[in-house]
């Protein structure tokens, strides 16, 4: 399945030009996330991926969601599917650019954050930053991640949440940092005064973490 996405290139790519690919929340679109490029690194390729299922009002899901039954609360051969086009839309990007020499950075949010933990930790050779945003490691998709530390070293995680989110609850967005912890990998979890969103202190959390 190919992903629709919207891109800003900048003036000069080299096969080190490094690319960030975003996945926006649930009921959004491809032009939420992208909205951050203003205050990216400018030699940056930035690319935001529309999720490939209606929903009501003009937006757009990874997966559909049951907030009536937790046990159920993803659509896990939905969630399967759309981390198969994910990844199949990555490495095409990454090719047609010839990006032989650069490592792909993701940024998530919610349900864009929640297939983030599962492509970083299923094909760690492939990305460098991983911003994960109002989200939690679903172990239902995360059967097959890699867990030799040699090979998730490269990973750097910038995990936030709000104290007051009453969409995915912060107790479920805390289990990254037990997750990342047993699995050594460098990451920040931070806590912000806020709902189910980025405010702007952890926006510029976030613009910190990149420019680094």
């Amino acid at each position: 399945m190919n992903l629709d996405y919207i891109v800003r290139e900048p003036e000069n790519i080299t096969p080190s030009t490094p690319i960030l690919f975003m996945l926006h929340g649930y009921g959004s679109n491809e032009q939420d996330l992208f909205s951050f490029r203003e205050t990216l690194p400018q030699d940056w390729i930035i690319v935001s991926f529309r999720a490939p299922r209606d929903t009501q009002f003009e937006g757009y899901s990874w997966y559909d969601i049951d907030f009536n039954n937790p046990d159920n609360f993803m659509d896990l051969p939905q969630a399967k599917e759309s981390l198969d086009s994910v990844l199949e839309s990555i490495l095409k990007i990454t090719n047609h650019y010839g990006l032989t020499e650069s490592r792909a950075h993701l940024c998530g949010f919610s349900q864009g954050g929640v297939l983030s933990y599962a492509l970083a930790l299923q094909y760690p050779d492939l990305f460098n930053y991983v911003a994960c945003l109002s989200a939690y490691p679903e172990d239902k998709i995360l059967t097959h991640i890699v867990k030799d530390k040699k090979k998730l070293e490269k990973l750097r995680f910038f995990v936030s949440h709000g104290t007051d989110d009453a969409v995915i609850p912060l107790e479920w967005g805390r289990k990254a940092a037990d997750l990342l912890y047993d699995l050594n990998c460098y990451f920040t979890f931070r806590e912000y005064m806020s709902g189910h969103g980025v405010n702007q202190k952890n926006y510029m959390d976030l613009m910190d973490f990149f420019s680094k």
